[in-house]
């Protein structure tokens, strides 16, 4: 499984505040103005995928800091508007940092509570819940221990009849799922195996167990271009904390 530690710095309050966000726009370097996908051509240039159409080319930044490993990231960039770049939608990163990126992992069936866990987990309702470029992202929350180690993960085949119903799990290995603090972090999945919709909108559904029971939201979805989430979510709130998430 994927490592990653997510860190709740102060910048998320304002990231989860918001309930859109103006990609591009916001002048301020202090915070996040788009959540991108971080690619590398054919020649290795790092490229950023800004929506299912648009590619920023960081002029600042020639390689990935992530290697060659494909993520999602929050960045803050600056457009650059002078006529010595050649390419299409230079800007310059003013700073980077990647969410973590994941890809599902099909139903165990009986087994999944054992593996994948059932403590509960909610998903929030922010501009960082949205499928976008092959991936699902998603802004959630959860009761939260240091002393635990907790993972998340994205269960497909739940529905032999339906390949558009998923699933997400949050495994907590500390005995009790609702002592802690509750903090807020952010995952994607890569959903590009799904099967492609040919054009169509189909209903995305993502199943979860809330603080609140069994529920779900949907996506208007189709291959290829970016899908809200509708649905009742929690509001997204700030905090500040840091945990292992895996």
């Amino acid at each position: 499984m994927n490592h990653f530690k997510i860190t709740l710095i102060a910048l998320s309050t304002l990231v989860l505040a918001l309930a859109s966000c103006n990609k591009g726009v916001y002048d301020n370097t202090s915070y996040p103005n788009a959540m991108v996908t971080v690619k590398t051509d054919e020649s290795g240039v790092c490229l950023l995928q800004l929506d299912d159409s648009t590619t920023l080319r960081p002029v600042n930044m020639d390689k990935s800091p992530f290697g060659n490993k494909e993520v999602r990231a929050f960045v803050n960039y600056t457009e650059e508007n002078d006529s010595k770049w050649s390419y299409h939608n230079p800007v310059t990163v003013n700073w980077i940092d990647s969410i973590l990126t994941k890809l599902p992992v099909q139903t165990a069936g009986e087994e999944n509570d054992m593996l994948y866990g059932m403590a509960p987990i909610d998903v929030l309702n922010s501009w960082v819940t949205v499928v976008e470029d092959g991936y699902m992202t998603l802004c959630f929350s959860a009761m939260l221990s240091d002393r635990a180690i907790h993972y998340i993960n994205l269960l497909t085949g739940t529905n032999p009849e339906n390949p558009y119903e998923l699933e997400l799990r949050h495994k907590d290995t500390g005995l009790d799922h609702y002592a802690g603090y509750r903090a807020t972090g952010f995952v994607a999945f890569n959903i590009r195996q799904l099967p492609d919709t040919q054009g169509k909108t189909v209903k995305l559904k993502l199943k979860y167990k809330s603080i609140y029971g069994p529920t779900s939201i949907t996506f208007d979805y189709c291959t290829g271009k970016t899908s809200k989430s509708s649905g009742t979510m929690p509001a997204a709130i700030g905090g500040s904390s840091s945990i292992n998430m895996k």
